[in-house]
């Protein structure tokens, strides 16, 4: 079973699990994220490459579905991780993604059987957001905050430094006709406010899923990416106001009102 488009448009959680724990992947599948995502790259040392991408070929040979970290395109990794996804069909996340000729060429030679999720975590791929989210085959992109940190000089979890790059991702995003980006983790997996904050930050700034490596994280993610009772009320009375120009609440509410609302009740799996 692969992983079809409009999961990856609507999911909220993505849940890593490293390649080399294969006694961890059906734990993850049965955590309760969205999508999990098969890491074959940060988490797994250069000796367990190759075991990894045969746990990642039995896991999914079985039936099983998951997005598959590949390791960058150019490393001597790269070509075998990214066969393996396209035998089976899975998804890819694209690490440094940053040149749309490279994600192009990635498209073609899986034969256009793999959506791609580019991960942007350079300063490039951040400056070339349009461009790599107009790129064939991209579904969706996610940030990579750790990784731009370190390139930037400055702090993974610091909000005000990474803003301008988050919101770009945003905007390109929507610019791409994409649905919006999934923001990168949170490194502190024992906090909740400290996760709580950082969803609520990149929620504000129009993100609508995130990467997850911790099961424990799963449900704040889900709850806080979801629309709350006071935004749903809101958009069924906007809704119910019909398409005339109104005022509901002392607020003027017109087109761009209108397809806010349906925003959220769609998000709530409403059907408008």
């Amino acid at each position: 079973m692969t992983l079809i488009r409009s999961t990856l448009e609507t999911a909220r959680s993505f849940l890593f699990v490293p390649g080399h724990r294969p006694d961890r992947f059906d734990k993850a599948a049965s955590a309760g994220a969205d999508v999990v995502i098969i890491d074959l790259e940060d988490a797994v040392a250069a000796q367990d490459k190759e075991r990894s991408r045969e746990n990642v070929a039995a896991w999914l040979g079985a039936g099983n579905s998951a997005v598959v970290r590949i390791n960058p395109p150019g490393t001597a990794w790269s070509d075998a991780d990214l066969e393996v996804a396209s035998r089976y069909g899975a998804p890819v996340m694209v690490p440094k993604a940053e040149d749309p000729s490279v994600l192009a060429e990635l498209a073609c030679r899986a034969a256009d059987e793999c959506l791609l999720l580019p991960l942007i975590e350079t300063a490039a791929g951040v400056e070339r957001a349009v461009e790599v989210c107009a790129t064939a085959g991209a579904v969706r992109v996610a940030f990579g905050n750790a990784d731009l940190a370190g390139q930037l000089g400055i702090a993974h979890d610091d909000h005000v430094a990474l803003t301008y790059a988050r919101s770009r991702l945003v905007s390109a995003s929507a610019a791409a006709g994409l649905c919006p980006p999934v923001d990168g983790v949170t490194t502190n997996v024992k906090d909740t406010d400290v996760l709580t904050a950082d969803v609520l930050h990149a929620r504000r700034l129009g993100f609508a899923a995130k990467l997850c490596i911790h099961p424990g994280q799963i449900a704040t993610v889900t709850a806080h990416f979801s629309p709350t009772e006071n935004e749903l009320r809101w958009a069924r009375g906007v809704i119910d106001a019909g398409e005339s120009v109104t005022v509901i609440d002392g607020q003027m509410i017109d087109r761009p009102v209108l397809d806010r609302a349906r925003r959220i009740l769609s998000a709530a799996g409403y059907i408008v």
